[in-house]
């Protein structure tokens, strides 16, 4: 029998144990011999073979701070792939270090419920000036004071050089060093605990980067019975596979019980091939259970995944994963073609307003229909809770991927961007802001990388004027190994507090204000909803409600005014519009005469009812 992962411990990679001693396991399977080499002493200590592929040893030697390699076979020197510093970037040594050693203060804290989490993702290098954790920390009080409950850390694992969106790691247990490693990110963490501010981290489990990427030494970590679009796939259900799924649970399980981190945002999980009986995110979700049956403390799941299959969230009870959430694209899709997107690429299966009004409905859009991008019929209904999807207006990928890498803020009018940010806000899903959202930062959010090998770098160059050979009319890609194209994507935090930022700053903070108080727009119930729309007119009408409060959104898309027949049934109070002149909108008033509201162009006007 394969070995046991013990939820309260790490196994793998350089621990410490109560004695002081360091505790090293490695997987190996296929080499005659391992070696841990102690760099500063060039001292060489031989490990012992255990089953299975794994080599072990116990000693007093080896002290935190130290840094160290393996040597394989007495040929070649590798970092730990289980590493958890490495200070000298993914080809340099790893350093030893006691997770248990940081004194934490967040032992009141409590997990926020899924359903109250407002999502801030963020990625650590832009989001400030310095772009480390320690000045994610100086921002936690104006991000309270927006109204965010759970800051989303792009993935931090360590990569190549400083510049990165941190999609190319390679060291899965090693924080980046130049955000502040280990240390820095627990720092943060306690930091917001004590705020009241959940955190969530990115992890990526689908693909490693190119770049310092030497799993291969170590043993079968990539299958080639799948290709995905970085190459073979990670092995989780071919020959040594056990090992590997292994080493991903204990990731997951490092993070919440020695980080102290609140939720994982999985990325891509639909790229992770496992045709075995019980799938890997199956697994992680059975691990993570018996570590909260251990602390007490509640962990959540959340997938990117564009299968449109509710497996991936239904409850392990009804054979499905058991992850808590998932991002869901669609709803961004169709809010953005509804706003005037271009209908190409991956757009063109949306067809605008009539989706959306699909998206606040059923959740996913293609959901067993036809789809004309992929030329089948596509997803199944779901009637999995509203706290179960993730639904925003932009985030990095959506951002990111565009060639010149522009934001919302430059794509429609301040009007349009107030009406996107409400349309999120008061969907039955949980909203996510992406950074700088908020105050209609001009900025770019490009990609960008730092890789050390010259060829490497050279081939990302190209592959991203090939991918956008098709838009020289606009210019050249930006040279994702360019430190300016990482400067030019940092947050300007000057312009929150001026002009029109700083009066669409104001706007989020009454939006998120609003959700928190409302209780039919903060009760995330898909039942308790009714959607309307007018095609010609471009408006459409959300209802909700709870119990006797119901809740009234009239939303504008088109570039008149348009008048709208309120719902009959209810005496309607005028709640929140984003064209009051507080907002830098043009009216001060809504007029409502008989039943009919005349509502700006590109707003939304939200309407309580009087109950009792």
């Amino acid at each position: 029998m394969m070995k046991k992962i013990q939820p309260e411990k790490r196994a793998i990679g350089v621990n410490f144990n109560a004695s002081g001693e360091a505790e090293i396991l490695v997987w190996a399977p296929l080499v005659r011999k391992v070696s841990l080499v102690i760099s500063e002493r060039n001292e060489r200590l031989e490990l012992n073979q255990e089953e299975y592929g794994y080599w072990q040893l116990t000693t007093t030697m080896l002290k935190p701070g130290d840094t160290y390699k393996f040597l394989l076979d007495d040929e070649t020197e590798r970092p730990d792939p289980a590493s958890v510093s490495q200070p000298e970037g993914v080809h340099g040594a790893s350093k030893a270090i006691n997770l248990k050693a940081f004194k934490w203060s967040d032992e009141a804290w409590v997990n926020p419920r899924m359903q109250d989490y407002i999502f801030y993702e963020l990625h650590t290098g832009t989001f400030t000036p310095e772009g480390t954790f320690a000045a994610i920390e100086e921002k936690l009080d104006y991000l309270i004071e927006l109204g965010i409950t759970a800051i989303e850390i792009m993935p931090v694992a360590q990569f190549p050089g400083n510049r990165n969106w941190g999609y190319d790691g390679v060291f899965p247990f090693a924080t980046q060093n130049s955000y502040g490693g280990a240390e820095g990110l627990m720092h943060l963490v306690d930091a917001c605990h004590a705020k009241g501010m959940a955190v969530v981290l990115d992890v990526v489990y689908n693909h490693m980067g190119p770049e310092g990427n030497y799993f291969n030494d170590f043993g079968p970590y990539f299958t080639d019975k799948y290709n995905t679009p970085w190459g073979n796939a990670i092995n989780f259900d071919d020959a040594w596979c056990d090992a590997v799924r292994h080493y991903f649970i204990e990731n997951v399980l490092m993070w919440f019980r020695d980080f102290h981190i609140d939720a994982l945002r999985l990325d891509a999980v639909h790229a992770i091939k496992d045709f075995s009986p019980t799938h890997i995110l199956r697994e992680i979700k059975q691990h993570t259970d018996a570590l909260t049956a251990i602390t007490g403390k509640k962990y959540h799941l959340i997938a990117e995944t564009d299968l449109n299959d509710p497996r991936f969230i239904n409850p392990l009870d009804k054979q499905g994963y058991g992850l808590d959430a998932q991002w869901i694209d669609e709803f961004h899709h169709a809010l953005r073609v509804t706003a005037g997107e271009e209908r190409s690429g991956y757009y063109s299966d949306f067809e605008g307003i009539n989706h959306l009004a699909k998206a606040y409905a059923d959740a996913y859009i293609y959901n067993g229909i036809y789809s004309p991008h992929r030329q089948k019929t596509f997803g199944a209904k779901t009637d999995n809770e509203g706290k179960q999807f993730v639904v925003f207006s932009q985030n990095h990928d959506q951002v990111g991927n565009r060639m010149l890498g522009e934001r919302t803020s430059t794509l429609v009018s301040f009007e349009m961007q107030k009406l996107m940010a409400a349309a999120v806000l008061v969907a039955p899903y949980l909203p996510m802001l992406f950074m700088g959202e908020e105050w209609s930062e001009p900025h770019p959010f490009l990609y960008f990388t730092s890789h050390t090998d010259k060829d490497l770098a050279e081939a990302v160059r190209k592959g991203r004027k090939e991918e956008f050979k098709a838009f020289h009319a606009q210019g050249e890609a930006p040279d994702p190994q360019s430190e300016e194209t990482f400067n030019e994507s940092k947050l300007q935090w000057d312009l929150s507090q001026q002009g029109k930022h700083a009066v669409m700053l104001n706007y989020y903070q009454a939006l998120t204000r609003l959700r928190k108080e409302n209780k039919p727009l903060s009760t995330l119930n898909r039942k308790n909803l009714s959607v309307t729309f007018d095609n010609e007119q471009q408006t459409l009408i959300l209802r909700r409600w709870h119990e006797s409060e119901h809740v009234c959104c009239v939303m504008n898309f088109s570039k008149q005014e348009q008048m709208v027949s309120l719902p009959a049934d209810a005496d309607w109070r005028l709640s929140f519009s984003s064209a009051d002149e507080q907002w830098g909108g043009s009216s001060s008033f809504t007029r409502i005469t008989e039943g009919t509201v005349t509502i700006s162009p590109e707003s939304i006007i939200i309407f309580v009812n009087n109950h009792v």
